[in-house]
């Protein structure tokens, strides 16, 4: 197999890696192309393991960029959320397990902007890829001590439990389509049956498009809001499909993509909607709805 050959088959491997560690899959699109300069200079003769040798290098690149987009991402405009990705055609990888689908729902990358460049490149690597302390040490030059503690660290950070990882996709998407139902109905009583007492709403529309610029606490407070949105949604289309892992409800208007609203769901109930608008964050979903065959507006 060509040098070439290898790199695009590993590219997908890559790319799941670097959305991972950067949240936005325009940048990890580049992190992966930049890696492919220095894998084609490379003396591929000396490379045991092409993919510990890719993953050492785009994780670098992920390293730089993440320091410069932590200063960004503090002067975005109103809350700031992940660039949400398709998943039902794999293209981060196979998630075939809760811990899989958890490592890239846009919670979990919402967390993981708690952690330290470092310590996002540790976790992401031991939790969702698998490595071994050794081989996180080898990727990021640490001690495989040091990679212990970082790890350990993270975790504690980010209090991610079993509990809050929902297990069954066919119940998660049965809640959604029954939020779908109420919040079209504008029934408040059974939109707030699905809710937890303390669901939190964020919408990222960064200054582009309308969106709350604060967080919606509460059950009463978030059921009237999007009784009110789909109330007034008028000719925008609504649909449900797999979006970083799990259901999502995905609205298109005018032959374009309006948004996507994922749900984070604890205990059977919905405990954070996280509404995605800003439409540079949207371009990626929009190919690859286009390349599904799923024309935004249909």
């Amino acid at each position: 197999m060509d040098s070439a050959t290898e790199f695009e088959r590993l590219r997908p491997v890559m790319f799941g890696l670097a959305y991972r560690l950067l949240g936005s899959a325009a940048e990890a699109e580049d992190a992966v192309q930049d890696a492919y300069p220095k894998w084609a200079g490379a003396d591929h003769g000396s490379i045991a393991s092409p993919r510990a040798w890719l993953a050492k290098v785009v994780t670098n690149l992920c390293l730089n960029r993440l320091t410069s987009a932590r200063a960004q991402r503090e002067r975005y405009v109103g809350p700031w959320l992940p660039e949400p990705v398709l998943t039902s055609d794999d293209v981060l990888g196979p998630l075939e397990t809760a811990e899989q689908r958890d490592s890239v729902s846009l919670a979990m990358l919402v967390l993981l902007e708690q952690l330290s460049p470092v310590e996002r490149a540790v976790f992401v690597l031991k939790e969702a890829f698998a490595y071994s302390h050794r081989e996180i040490g080898e990727i990021l030059d640490l001690s495989e001590v040091n990679s212990r503690q970082l790890h350990s660290r993270a975790r504690r950070a980010l209090n991610r439990s079993d509990e809050r990882r929902a297990s069954n996709p066919r119940h998660l998407e049965k809640l959604v389509e029954s939020f779908l139902s109420a919040a079209r109905d504008g029934d408040l009583p059974a939109l707030e049956s699905l809710l937890t007492a303390d669901v939190t709403a964020w919408s990222d529309g960064g200054g582009k498009a309308t969106a709350a610029r604060r967080p919606v606490h509460g059950a009463a407070k978030v059921a009237r809001l999007y009784a009110g949105m789909f109330a007034g949604a008028g000719q925008v289309s609504i649909r449900i499909g797999e979006v970083n892992g799990g259901p999502a409800v995905i609205a298109t208007a005018g032959g374009a993509l309006y948004g996507i609203l994922g749900f984070e769901i604890v205990d059977g109930r919905i405990s954070g909607l996280r509404a995605v608008a800003n439409p540079d964050k949207l371009a990626f979903l929009s190919r690859q709805l286009s390349r599904s065959g799923w024309p935004a507006g249909s």
